[in-house]
């Protein structure tokens, strides 16, 4: 095996997000995108001023949001 000091694990990747606008999906197929504020061990994630989209489009917004970490499908940068 080759030596990846190049590589990142998932941690390195929520460590650098924290704080940061990022995108969650549910496995429902809903999407929050918000501030990360913060997460545990088991995925539960806390967002700040979230959106939540329904099919791509905006469907309502929050001030401060809590996700169960069983609903989470994947966390993703935003890129904009």
């Amino acid at each position: 095996m080759e030596n990846q000091t190049n590589s990142r694990s998932p941690t390195d990747f929520l460590g650098t997000v924290l704080g940061k606008t990022v995108i969650v999906k549910l496995n429902s197929g809903i999407d929050y995108k918000g501030t990360l504020a913060c997460l545990d061990g088991y995925m539960n994630i806390a967002l700040e001023n979230t959106e939540e989209y329904v099919d791509g489009r905006l469907k309502n917004t929050y001030g401060d949001t809590f996700i169960r970490g069983n609903n989470v499908l994947y966390i993703s940068a935003d890129k904009s």
